[in-house]
């Protein structure tokens, strides 16, 4: 079964920022050895958490 990912949750641990998670809402950035992240569009901050 397919994991819906319209009910996941991503929330900024530092200014508190939710949307859907892989919404278009987030700001996306590749890091040299650490590879794609996401960014947080209102701090700018990558401690992002997710959750269902």
């Amino acid at each position: 079964m397919a994991t819906d990912t319209a009910t996941a949750l991503s929330r900024c641990r530092n200014c508190g920022f939710e949307a859907p998670g892989g919404d278009e809402a987030w700001l996306r950035l590749e890091v040299p050895k650490l590879g794609r992240m996401t960014q947080c569009p209102n701090c700018e901050s990558t401690d992002v958490i997710t959750r269902r």
